[in-house]
């Protein structure tokens, strides 16, 4: 068929599935199906209905793809590599946000069990006795239901003396992450879940080394002993560990700098290395 004829249905959700096959099956619409799976977890029987309808799946990691009893094929997202990027000097990057300008570790992203960021202030509670000249960033929301989690997080830093040193920061728009970014000489990724986590890609983007867990697909992207290390979600020892070995190797975490940011280039991780996939991938659905 001319790919005038039909047109691409990309769905994430069971309901733009199901939307995808009324059109094309009750009202004739010509349409190629595709649908994109970022869940690490079986699918019900009412979902795999619905895949076994399509003309083809994505899978946005190959832990996602896994799941899938069918073929698919995996497109990872990517990022804007032009707005994140490396900074010049981290010291005048830390002074236009109002950082102090020391060592600075961060941890960005919802605030709540899920995310792990008690795991991140745990570990950094038994880091920051050892150094003098570090700083902790926990920056993000924290919704209604999580506020007290955020409020034990707060009284616990509170108690140990170090309010100073372990910063808790409201969200900041979109557009202002990368400036936060390439203040931190080290990104900390402690998820015990996640779906997809375009994080660590972000920090990696611009130059900073990260410590992740195996949630989502941080293992899949965060290269050991190259862009920064893998522990196993919600170790608080092996989380604090791995910071302890970064802060004490300068010339590590510099070596791991510069190679975090190519890795994201040259491993297509880049916003335009997703949408070339997917491009690709609608066309042979339209030529065929």
């Amino acid at each position: 068929m001319s790919r005038r004829k039909h047109r691409v249905w990309h769905a994430r959700r069971n309901t733009e599935m199901l939307l995808g096959v009324v059109l094309r099956h009750v009202l004739r619409k010509r349409l190629k199906l595709v649908f994109t799976s970022a869940s690490q977890r079986h699918h019900t029987r009412y979902t795999r209905w619905l895949i076994a309808r399509m003309d083809a799946v994505v899978a946005t990691s190959g832990k996602s793809a896994s799941y899938l009893r069918r073929p698919s094929r995996v497109i990872m997202h990517g990022i804007d590599t032009g707005s994140f990027h490396p900074p010049t000097d981290r010291a005048v990057s830390r002074q236009l946000i109002n950082l102090p300008d020391c060592i600075t570790v961060g941890c960005f992203g919802r605030i709540r069990h899920q995310k792990g960021t008690d795991v991140f202030v745990d570990a950094m509670l038994n880091v920051l006795p050892l150094y003098r000249d570090v700083t902790a960033v926990v920056m993000g929301r924290a919704t209604k239901k999580h506020q007290r989690f955020l409020e034990q997080l707060r009284a616990k830093v509170s108690k140990a003396g170090l309010q100073a040193r372990i910063l808790f920061l409201p969200e900041v728009s979109v557009e202002d992450m990368p400036n936060w970014y390439r203040a931190l000489d080290l990104f900390v990724a402690p998820q015990r879940w996640e779906g997809f986590g375009l994080t660590p890609l972000e920090a990696m983007a611009c130059g900073v080394p990260v410590i992740a867990t195996t949630a989502g697909v941080f293992d899949e992207i965060v290269l050991e002993g190259r862009t920064g290390c893998i522990v196993p979600p919600g170790n608080v020892d092996e989380m604090t560990t791995e910071i302890n070995k970064a802060l004490d190797s300068p010339e590590l975490l510099k070596r791991q700098s510069k190679e975090a940011r190519r890795h994201v280039v040259m491993s297509r991780f880049r916003i335009e290395d997703e949408a070339a996939a997917l491009n690709k991938l609608y066309r042979e659905l339209l030529d065929d």
